[in-house]
């Protein structure tokens, strides 16, 4: 089992920015790439960003690019989400996710979840 522990939500104004980290915990970190969701009010749950084992491969919603930046530290078993120029509609509870394996967008294809950060932008 991997256990993940989000931490960094909060409130913050259009246009600010804020750190999301992922703790994880359990079995080794070794081959498992990690997955950020969200899930607003009312709608389903949706791919925002996923990292490879070794770093090395990305992946973001066309709806973060450019704003969004996923990093991790396998040496402290941690992946971050750098989020700036933060809009309204990224408002939602935020997910890290881990899957043994090559990262994906889909988020059935990830066993492991945290419980969730949630992120309130406002207008």
């Amino acid at each position: 089992q991997v256990q993940l522990v989000e931490s960094g939500g909060g409130l913050v104004q259009a246009g600010g920015s804020l750190r999301l980290s992922c703790a994880a915990s359990g079995r080794t970190f070794n081959g498992y790439a990690m997955g950020w969701f969200r899930q607003a009010p009312g709608k389903e749950r949706e791919f925002v960003t996923a990292i490879s084992w070794s770093g090395g491969n990305t992946a973001y919603a066309d709806s973060v690019k450019g704003r969004f930046t996923i990093s991790r530290d396998n040496a402290k078993n941690t992946v971050v989400l750098q989020m700036n120029s933060l809009k309204p509609e990224d408002t939602a509870v935020y997910y890290c996710a881990a899957r043994l394996g090559f990262l994906t967008s889909d988020h059935v294809r990830y066993p492991y979840w945290g419980q969730g950060t949630r992120v309130t932008v406002s207008s």
